[in-house]
């Protein structure tokens, strides 16, 4: 009798155990997450994304397939399976063994700049090297220096990007703004090689350069862009803010923009980072550019379609231009803004073109490869929605 009850029994291994603990976790997260939201906010998806985004996928997928092998399958035959012991320590409390960052990201000061996610890795890029945040005091945003050098004006369409025949029909689709309207290059100011990279600022000669080459270009691809010329420095003091607002501010100049045309599809917030030269620069074919970045918000609703948008860019530049793209970060709050205005559009990026000692040339080369590439995604885009005949 003993025996017969004894076999009534179902006998777990200490994998599905292992497996069994995981999912309950996981479901306790979430339905805690679920029932938080209900009464504090809106429920979207970005809130699960964020809770699960913080463990390896294929931790769970590896447990999962110890009970039903057919799991297995999807793995790469050199596959090395995690520990047991350092998956389960990571789905439960999301250190990870082998990341430092996860332990002490939030008990060391300074150290949450570290925070963020390699997503794409360009050339070059690890965590030394990641695009920095560092607004200057308000005061020296506004300031405009002596440059000693005349800065060129924007060129229009040389050849180099041959016109195609496609054109949006005089719509504005674009829009092209910069919440930091005060970050310069050095060598546009007179300043080249100057040891002190926070001089790479002005309320003048700035990064609106840059947004202005990349809009010509885009209208000689049939793209019709408006280009933002709004000074954020002189907003936030007329309205008492500091530098830490200037994404709340910008927020206001692109709510304008939509009310104004609705046919704004595309959002780039372009900024130039602090690195210096041998950080943000690149020979291609004889050619100096200047290297960008393509940063994402991880705490926005929008993040998986933004994300998207620049895989498919940093993608097109390696094609064509390798090596000039760094790669894409993905940022959280405790390392930046954590939304940077993207979740205003499904299509909504912030790309750092070069850093402070970076010149025109090399920005110029670098803004004739932005549009080549960003027209190719777009009109690609326009072929894929555009209805059956």
């Amino acid at each position: 009798m003993k025996s017969s009850n004894r076999a009534n029994f179902v006998v777990l291994t200490y994998k599905m155990v292992l497996v069994i603990l995981s999912i309950v976790l996981m479901t306790s997260s979430i339905i805690v997450l679920v029932s938080y939201s209900a009464f504090k906010e809106q429920f979207n998806s970005s809130i699960v994304y964020q809770t699960l985004s913080r463990h390896k996928a294929e931790s769970l997928y590896y447990l999962m397939s110890q009970e039903n092998h057919h799991f297995s399958t999807a793995f790469d035959k050199n596959y090395s399976p995690p520990g047991l012991s350092s998956t389960l320590l990571e789905l439960s409390t999301s250190i990870r063994a082998e990341d430092a960052r996860s332990l002490f990201g939030s008990e060391l000061p300074g150290f949450s700049i570290y925070d963020s996610n390699i997503i794409i890795a360009g050339e070059g890029t690890n965590f030394t090297n990641f695009p920095r945040e560092s607004a200057p005091p308000l005061d020296e945003t506004l300031k405009e220096r002596n440059s000693t050098t005349k800065v060129q004006q924007p060129k229009e369409n040389d050849g180099t990007n041959a016109p195609n025949n496609n054109t949006t029909g005089g719509k504005k689709v674009f829009y092209i703004y910069h919440t930091h309207s005060w970050e310069s290059y050095l060598p546009l100011l007179g300043l080249e090689g100057d040891p002190d990279a926070n001089k790479a600022v002005d309320s003048k000669t700035n990064i609106n350069m840059v947004a202005n080459m990349l809009g010509k270009d885009l209208e000689a691809q049939g793209i019709g862009a408006e280009v933002d010329q709004t000074n954020i420095g002189q907003k936030l003091k007329e309205k008492g803010w500091n530098t830490n607002q200037s994404y709340a501010m910008s927020r206001t100049v692109i709510e304008t923009a939509l009310t104004e045309n609705r046919d704004l599809t595309y959002f780039i917030d372009l900024h130039r980072d602090s690195l210096r030269k041998d950080n943000t620069t690149i020979k291609i074919n004889n050619k100096s550019y200047a290297k960008v970045v393509f940063v994402l918000g991880k705490a926005n609703q929008n993040f998986e379609q933004n994300l998207k948008m620049a895989k498919a860019l940093h993608e097109g530049l390696e094609k064509k231009y390798p090596g000039l793209s760094r790669g894409v970060i993905g940022k959280n709050k405790s390392s930046g803004n954590g939304v940077y205005n993207q979740d205003v559009s499904r299509n909504a990026i912030l790309i750092e073109v070069g850093g402070v000692d970076n010149n025109f040339d090399e920005l110029t080369n670098t803004t004739k490869a932005l549009s080549d590439v960003i027209s190719q995604f777009y009109w690609q885009a326009e072929k894929v929605d555009a209805p059956a005949q």
